[in-house]
């Protein structure tokens, strides 16, 4: 389900804003639900409670905070929610990407447009939801895309998820229930109680431990050696030959007599 906040001082646009999402959501069918609030104070305070956000569509200027400072705060506690501008003026546009704002929108806003906008950032949530996952760290929610997942460590009863870039994020929780998130996912393999690590990174396997790209090393359980190895090579030749196949839908290839 995708969930959105209306954030605006003028009541009237609020409910001009529901009407919208109500008729888009009957006539798209799409799986939405939606509040309204007044001011950004009563938004930060239902995002600091740890309600997790989609799409945001605030107003920029407000009385008491403008939404240039909201979205600021929200970004302490959510980085992935996607935030469109709502303005009569464009005066500030690019203040509004500076705090990561998906699109700025200019009112009034007409049905046709405001369809566009929302069928536009649906694709992008669903795209970000299929290959990322959503997580509550100590810096707040955070959207963690999974081809930049190296590993993940358990520390006594936090997660540590080693990002590609050298970023670390903190989590709450346990690896046995990030297992069963991702085990749709291959590339991700539980090498040892403590660790999971993705494949894709790993650079060579020797009896006591893996090598990741950057010269980590995480240790192997004695006798777990022979069932790395394997699906390494597993992998790895599944993951080729799907590559091969693709490459040769595009390519042709002389035939026999032909120069």
């Amino acid at each position: 389900m995708i969930k959105v906040a209306f954030c605006d001082d003028d009541l009237s646009v609020l409910k001009e804003l529901s009407v919208l999402m109500e008729r888009y959501r009957v006539e798209r069918n799409q799986d939405i639900t939606y509040a309204a609030f007044h001011s950004p104070l009563e938004l930060l305070s239902e995002v600091e409670r740890g309600t997790r956000l989609d799409i945001i569509f605030l107003d920029v200027l407000m009385p008491g905070q403008d939404g240039i400072s909201a979205a600021r705060e929200i970004r302490k506690y959510d980085t992935s929610v996607k935030i469109i501008y709502l303005t009569s003026s464009s005066e500030y546009a690019v203040d509004s990407y500076e705090v990561g704002a998906y699109f700025y929108q200019l009112k009034p806003i007409w049905q046709e447009s405001f369809y566009r906008l929302m069928d536009s950032v649906l694709r992008e949530c669903r795209k970000n939801e299929k290959n990322s996952l959503i997580l509550r760290c100590k810096t707040g929610i955070t959207r963690l895309e999974l081809d930049k997942l190296k590993y993940c460590e358990v520390t006594g009863r936090n997660l540590l998820l080693h990002k590609e870039d050298g970023e670390v994020l903190d989590s709450v929780g346990k690896l046995d229930d990030l297992c069963e998130q991702l085990k749709d996912y291959e590339c991700f393999v539980r090498c040892h109680r403590s660790y999971m690590i993705n494949m894709d990174y790993v650079k060579s396997i020797s009896n006591k431990a893996v090598i990741l790209s950057d010269g980590t090393q995480i240790p192997i359980p004695h006798g777990k050696y022979s069932e790395l190895k394997d699906k390494f090579f597993s992998y790895f030749f599944r993951k080729n030959q799907t590559f091969l196949a693709y490459l040769n839908s595009f390519l042709k290839f002389p035939c026999e007599g032909e120069s």
